[in-house]
Formats: structure tokens, sequence, C-alpha cells
């Protein structure tokens, strides 16, 4: 943590020494110097994410409820988007019949679109419960330990969570919890890069 601190104190430094006077600089010290821990684990970890936008996503294979394997990297070429989810959270419930609604049937069809959601260290006949009592008909994924969850986010951090892939495999959107604002963005997001 002592790193990134004084990483980010002397990126500060160096972008401002091209306009300041030597007094000013010194003050600019002063000021990097009182960084507290948690302003730079926000701007490491924005909503405990341990990706961001333009990172190439963290590749996996998990298998589906019907036994069959994901692999995220042998659907590059194509948009790919993956939620986080399990039958335990309140606001996955919420969300789930909007992803179902808005993202996967509009688009269940397009060979180019790929939605699966990752149920978090549930058994199978848990996670099969859980997609009829939501009515959900997307792919879920069995991410039994949490592996693959704790490659994306800190690992005992909350769900729901939505990563969008485009289709280089790079993040290009990442959401938490449920904002209608925010899943229309991310609704948009997934149109566009799909006419693309």
């Amino acid at each position: 943590m002592k790193n990134i601190i004084t990483i980010i104190s002397i990126a500060l430094l160096v972008l401002s020494c091209g306009s300041k006077t030597s007094q000013n600089v010194e003050s600019q010290k002063a000021e990097t110097k009182t960084i507290s821990k948690d302003t730079v684990a926000k701007v490491v970890y924005e909503n405990n994410y341990l990706v961001k936008v333009g990172d190439v996503a963290p590749d996996f294979t998990l298998n589906l409820t019907d036994g069959t394997a994901f692999k995220l990297s042998e659907n590059r070429g194509k948009v790919v988007m993956l939620q986080f989810t399990a039958s335990w959270c309140g606001v996955c419930r919420k969300e789930m019949p909007f992803i179902e609604r808005d993202i996967w049937l509009p688009n269940k069809d397009n060979k180019d679109f790929v939605l699966v959601g990752i149920d978090r260290e549930e058994p199978l006949e848990d996670v099969k419960k859980f997609a009829e009592s939501t009515g959900v008909t997307y792919p879920l994924a069995l991410d039994t330990n949490a592996d693959v969850f704790a490659s994306y986010a800190e690992r005992k951090s909350g769900i729901t969570r939505n990563i969008l892939i485009d289709r280089d495999g790079r993040i290009v959107k990442l959401t938490r919890l449920f904002n209608e604002t925010e899943f229309k963005e991310l609704v948009q997001a997934i149109d566009s890069l799909l006419k693309k």
C-alpha cells in the first residue's frame, strides 16, 4: 500500500511541476502526503473491483447448470456479459428479471452475444431452484468456491455485479448493485457493441 501511495504522490507532483513555482511545489508535496489509505483504495478498487474498464477480462472455465463447460476466452469475437449472483442476494433477485427481459430475451438468438450468470458458492440444485424462482432462462454457471469472483472483485465484497466485455476480451463496463439508470446504460452499451 505504501508503494501505491508513493507512486500516486510522485505522479501528482510530476503533473503539477510544469507550471508551479518552487514554493508551490513544496506546498504540493505537503498535500500529496495527506492522501489517505481510503482514498487510494477507492482509486485502485472502485466498488471493490480488482479489474477496471480497459483491462482484459480474466479468463476462467466454469460448468453451467446443464453440465457443459463455459470458457470465457473461447468467446473472443463476441460481446459477453457476466452477472455475478446468488440466491441469497435480494438485489440479485430484483435485477435478474430485468436482465431476462431487457438483455437476454432480445439478444439470446444473436450469435455475437453471450450472457452468463455466475452463481457464487451454491450447489447445483440450489442454483437450478434459484433460476426457476426468478424466472430466468439465461445460462447460469457454478462458481463453487468464488474463485472466479475473486479474480474480478475482492472475495468478501458483495454482489450483484455485471461485467460487460467487448469482442477483444476487454472490459467496457462494470456495475454494482441495481440502479435503473446504470442498468439502462448497460443495455445501451450492449446494443452499441453489437452494432459494431
